[in-house]
C-alpha cells in the first residue's frame, strides 16, 4: 500500500512541474515623455567648431554653385526688364551683362557665438555679472564710437581716429535734437568731466546700453582715452547677464579658423569664472551662506553662427577652467 501511495506521489509530482519555455527576446522600449525627452548629445568644444566651419563651408559652396548655375538666368531677367521699364538713371543691359561677367561670389564671413546659461539670478545682488574683456584675436567686428570730451583739440584727434562722433556739449545737444541718430552709435566713451552732463541724453544711451560706464572701462581720463576708443573699435568685447543668467557674446568670425577661436574661447571662459560671484544659484536658497556648495556654475553652452539652422550643445567639461578636461576631448 504504501508503495503504491509513493508512486502515486511521484507521478503527480511529475505532472505538476513546470514545462521549461525558451527565452523571448524583447525590446527594451525607451521611456521618453515630455518629462523625460530623449536627452541631447552634447560635443567637445573643438568638435564643435570643426563641426560648425565644416557646415559654414558646406553652405556657402552650395550658394556658390547655385549662383554660378543661375547667372545667366538672372542676368537675363534683370536685363530684359530694363530694356522695357529702364530710365535714364538705370544702367544699360549691356552694363548689367558686363558687370556679371567680371564680379564674383561674395562670401559673407559668418560670426562665431557662445551662449552661456550660469546658474545665477540677475535679480539677486551680486549676481548681475557685467564687463569687458580683450579677445587674444579681437571678435572680428570694428564698431562706431561716440567719444565725449570738452577737448576741442582730443575730439578732433579721435576723429582722425575714426570714431563716428566726438564733442562735448555741442555733441549731447546734437544727440538730444536728433541730429546725430543714436542708432548710428554702437559704443561711446567719455571722460570722468562729462559724466554729469551725459544725464541729460541718459534716457536716450541707456535703453541701448551706450552710457559710458566703470564696469566696461569706457570712463578714461584724457590721456588714455584715444587708446580706448581704439581697443572699442575692435579688440574690446562686452558681456552682460540677461533676465535668465545666460551671456551671449560673439568669439569671432568663421574665417578665424578652430586655433584662433579656442585661443578666445579659452580667454573668455577664464574671464567667466574669474568674475564667478561668491554666492550665486537659482531659487530662494540662492544667496544664503553655504547654499553654493556642490552648486553648478555653468549649466548649458550653445555654439551657434550667423547662418546656421541649428545650434550645438558644447559638453561643459570641455569649456570649465576647473575641469581636467578644459579645452581638450574627454574621449
Amino acid at each position: 500500500m504504501a508503495g503504491l501511495l509513493r508512486t502515486a506521489f511521484q507521478a503527480t509530482r511529475l505532472r505538476c512541474q513546470a514545462h521549461p519555455t525558451p527565452l523571448i527576446p524583447t525590446h527594451q522600449r525607451t521611456y521618453i515623455t515630455r518629462a523625460h525627452p530623449t536627452p541631447i548629445p552634447t560635443i567637445p568644444i573643438q568638435q564643435a567648431l570643426e563641426n560648425l566651419l565644416s557646415d559654414m563651408d558646406e553652405r556657402h559652396n552650395f550658394r556658390k554653385l547655385r549662383w554660378e548655375n543661375n547667372k545667366e538666368n538672372r542676368v537675363g531677367q534683370r536685363a530684359e526688364y530694363l530694356a522695357k521699364n529702364g530710365k535714364p538713371s538705370h544702367p544699360s543691359p549691356e552694363d548689367v551683362k558686363r558687370d556679371a561677367e567680371s564680379s564674383d561670389y561674395r562670401r559673407m564671413d559668418e560670426t562665431i557665438s557662445l551662449a552661456l546659461q550660469l546658474n545665477l539670478d540677475p535679480r539677486k545682488p551680486g549676481q548681475s555679472l557685467r564687463g569687458s574683456l580683450a579677445l587674444p584675436h579681437g571678435n572680428g567686428k570694428k564698431f562706431a564710437v561716440a567719444v565725449f570730451t570738452d577737448d576741442p583739440a582730443l575730439a578732433q584727434q579721435a576723429l582722425d581716429r575714426g570714431a563716428v562722433a566726438a564733442g562735448g556739449a555741442s555733441l549731447i545737444e546734437a544727440i538730444k535734437n536728433g541730429t546725430i541718430s543714436v542708432a548710428s552709435i554702437q559704443r561711446s566713451i567719455a571722460t570722468p568731466e562729462m559724466m554729469p552732463e551725459l544725464a541729460a541724453v541718459a534716457r536716450l544711451l541707456g535703453p541701448r546700453g551706450l552710457m559710458p560706464n566703470p564696469k566696461l572701462n569706457t570712463i578714461q581720463p584724457k590721456d588714455l582715452l584715444l587708446d580706448s576708443l581704439e581697443s572699442q573699435q575692435s579688440g574690446i568685447s562686452n558681456y552682460r547677464t540677461d533676465k535668465e543668467g545666460i551671456v551671449r557674446i560673439g568669439i569671432g568670425k568663421g574665417s578665424f579658423g578652430v586655433d584662433k577661436l579656442m585661443d578666445n574661447v579659452r580667454e573668455l571662459m577664464n574671464e567667466i569664472q574669474g568674475v564667478k560671484p561668491e554666492h550665486f544659484g537659482k531659487g530662494k536658497k540662492g544667496s544664503s551662506k553655504g547654499s553654493t556648495k556642490g552648486t553648478k556654475y555653468y549649466l548649458k553652452a550653445h555654439l551657434s553662427s550667423t547662418q546656421g539652422k541649428d545650434s550645438m550643445l558644447v559638453d561643459l567639461r570641455t569649456i570649465d577652467p576647473t575641469s581636467s578636461f578644459f579645452m581638450s576631448s574627454p574621449l
